[in-house]
């Protein structure tokens, strides 16, 4: 099954655990668990709120290489003028 969303990888960069997360949100570490595993997915207010605790723009939590997504973002400005 292809990731939804990268909620594992950017606690791994963050360094910061699945346990740190679910006491943060006030839930379980097995739902934190699920949503590492793409098992399940949160809401749209939740994923908020987990980008908000780990200071990442929600995006961050979608785009398997947001680093270069931020680079060709850029690049397109360049090469458009702005």
């Amino acid at each position: 099954m292809e990731d939804i969303n990268r909620i594992k990888m950017v606690l791994f960069e963050k360094k910061k655990t699945a346990r740190w997360l679910a006491g943060e949100m006030g839930v379980t570490p097995s739902t934190v668990s699920k949503w590492c595993t793409n098992s399940s997915q949160p809401d749209l207010a939740t994923i908020l709120k987990i980008a908000d605790l780990l200071e990442v723009d929600i995006r961050e939590l979608f785009v398997r290489e947001y680093k270069q997504y931020l680079l060709s973002q850029e690049l397109e400005k360049t090469n458009s003028g702005e």
